[in-house]
């Protein structure tokens, strides 16, 4: 069995290659072809930390793993990352343990990876104005993978935490090719942008319809759980809601399930997979003044599809530490 740190496993996927990944596996999901249950969420102790077990088999090209992720936001006091991930493949002809895989890393790049995808089916063509509320990993995942894959003229960013938000602008703006700025509040940051990516932990709004400008895409990566909510109900509401598994969202997404319970809509208002969109099944954007919500809960099929790419490569280059069980 190989096991892949890291280090190595961003070597071996620089970010920028996980975009095409990443759309050959919304499409085969959306297609039926993949299979993938709702991931298996337990509550850890009285912070109802998060355990979550994500598999995935995919037919073509072969490959059946799992990811097992960990969100324990107490880290944070302890010096700690809040999130953990770990990736494990069998061989799909013998389901013999084939390797280890770290997860962070994967996870951080494969959801901007998608969140690109989204940018090009879904956002506006000119959209000159990205704007980023949060400064973690999501968030400089976020900032490298759309700026690569789109031309952006200027992008904001908020936190709610001013160390973490300076410290974000300085090794963004170090690289001299994004024109990066803070902004003073969340709606500082929102109004006027033409793509908005929501990278927080908040389980509150963090982002209200007034502040969104005609025409934007929002792409929700946060409220992971249904008793969570990170956009104001009126947004979701007049917005054409696209999300990356109907069947996650309806039982995942808090900001659809709770306007469900609420009378607000019905799950209708999910116009549908982003792998339909480009896939041309199922319209993305209507109209250039339309608004677009993209909810994005992270699917295993993303995961695993990532994780068989670094271990292809790993096997071709002598990459890796061979174990025994």
């Amino acid at each position: 069995m190989l096991v892949l740190s890291e280090v190595e496993v961003r070597e071996l996927l620089p970010a920028a290659d996980l975009v095409g990944v990443m759309e050959s596996a919304l499409a085969a999901f959306s297609n039926g072809e993949v299979n993938q249950p709702v991931r298996t969420a337990l509550e850890v102790g009285p912070d109802r930390a998060f355990f979550g077990v994500m598999p995935a088999y995919i037919p073509s090209p072969a490959a059946v793993g799992a990811k097992l992720v960990t969100v324990f936001s107490g880290n944070s006091a302890r010096g700690l990352p809040t999130h953990f991930a770990v990736i494990i493949l069998v061989d799909p002809v013998t389901g013999a343990p084939a390797a280890v895989i770290g997860g962070a890393y994967i996870t951080a790049a494969r959801t901007a990876a998608v969140s690109a995808v989204a940018v090009r089916h879904l956002a506006r063509p000119d959209a000159a104005v990205l704007a980023i509320l949060g400064s973690g990993v999501q968030a400089r995942s976020h900032l490298e993978i759309l700026c690569h894959a789109h031309r952006f003229q200027e992008v904001r960013a908020w936190s709610p935490t001013p160390d973490h938000l300076a410290r974000f602008i300085e090794e963004g703006a170090s690289t001299g090719e994004i024109s990066l700025h803070g902004a003073s509040d969340a709606e500082d940051a929102v109004r006027g942008a033409d793509v908005i990516v929501l990278a927080t932990s908040s389980s509150a709004p963090v982002i209200h319809n007034e502040w969104v400008a005609a025409g934007a895409l929002v792409i929700s990566l946060g409220a992971y759980r249904p008793d969570m909510r990170e956009m104001d109900p009126a947004l979701m509401a007049g917005a054409r809601v696209i999300v990356d598994s109907r069947a996650a969202a309806l039982v995942e997404a808090g900001d659809i399930v709770q306007g469900i319970r609420e009378g607000r809509w019905r799950d209708t208002h999910i116009a549908g997979e982003l792998g339909e969109v480009f896939q041309g099944r199922v319209p993305g954007r209507t109209a250039a003044d339309e608004v677009v919500v993209f909810k994005s809960l992270g699917m295993a099929v993303e995961d695993v599809a990532a994780a068989q790419l670094a271990y292809s490569r790993a096997r071709e280059q002598g990459k890796g530490r061979e174990i025994a069980l």
